[in-house]
């Protein structure tokens, strides 16, 4: 069973929709009471990354989220759900994320012609620094909505790297714990693989611990 975060913000629609869709099953968790129960946790997210922590905060989700990460458990960020796994955002100044990785997303400073923010379809080049996301999908293009970005790194936690007047990090992916930037909810055939790959890395993992 996935649990998909119900923390006040994010496209849940369209996320359980995707889900039920690939016959995944799901359940919606407003606390974090249920989260021992789940064998995986989908994070949508939209919005503002103060509003997001804070959301995330009132919830009661805040330590729940950073020690199910630290235990190495599945999980999948979708937008904001990969921004806040950061140390903070020029969006918020003085607002702490998730603290997961290091580092602080930055807003998008293109040359001139290069509208802000980034909507509509991008192209995403895998690194080849992990192996979750599946090679088929290297180079297709996903949905992007999004002002900011986390900035190019060699990090091993660099999992997929997209251009948008400059290259930055567009997909991450350390141990258990995977998040994009993109919407696949709304990446159409491409974005149905990306959730599908997850729901069978936990399949895996649980059929392992079992």
């Amino acid at each position: 069973m996935i649990g998909v975060l119900d923390y006040g913000m994010g496209n849940l629609g369209s996320v359980l929709n995707t889900c039920k869709t690939l016959g995944v099953p799901t359940r919606l968790l407003d606390r974090p009471e249920g989260i021992g129960e789940m064998d995986g946790l989908l994070m949508p997210g939209q919005g503002a990354f103060r509003d997001c922590m804070s959301h995330l905060r009132d919830h009661g989700f805040v330590e729940p989220l950073q020690q199910w990460i630290r235990e190495d458990r599945p999980f999948f960020g979708i937008c904001m759900g990969l921004q806040v796994l950061f140390e903070a955002s020029e969006e918020s100044p003085g607002v702490a994320g998730l603290g997961v990785l290091p580092g602080v997303v930055r807003r998008f400073r293109p040359p001139e012609g290069i509208k802000v923010p980034q909507m509509g379809w991008n192209r995403v080049r895998w690194t080849g620094n992990t192996p979750f996301f599946p090679a088929a999908l290297d180079g297709k293009h996903f949905y992007f909505v999004h002002s900011y970005h986390i900035p190019m790194t060699d990090a091993s936690w660099a999992g997929g790297v997209t251009s948008y007047g400059e290259d930055y990090v567009s997909a991450v992916s350390f141990g258990e714990c995977h998040a994009v930037q993109f919407h696949p909810e709304k990446s159409q055939t491409h974005g149905l693989a990306l959730i599908r790959a997850f729901a069978e890395r936990v399949q895996s993992i649980t059929k392992a611990s079992t």
